[in-house]
């Protein structure tokens, strides 16, 4: 499995979704705004008005941070 994770700088839900996913040891790859892509690239990925952060599981797009503990949740990965 092979998670992504779109953040931005001072994005409080982006540290979050790092943190349960570091503690879960769960390995991921992370992408920063204005550093790995830009914001025009973001909502061409992810749709206008889409916020941070966005995961994605291989090429499954999870959702945000509560999306994202939500899945792993139902699927016992923490």
């Amino acid at each position: 499995m092979s998670y992504k994770v779109y953040t931005r700088s001072g994005c409080p839900y982006c540290t979050k979704i790092k943190d349960v996913m570091r503690a879960k040891k769960l390995s991921f790859q992370e992408f920063k705004l204005d550093v790995h892509f830009d914001r025009s690239q973001f909502y061409e990925q992810f749709g206008p008005g889409s916020t941070f952060p966005q995961v994605l599981l291989d090429s499954k797009r999870l959702g945000g941070c509560t999306e994202t503990v939500k899945y792993l949740r139902e699927n016992n990965l923490i």
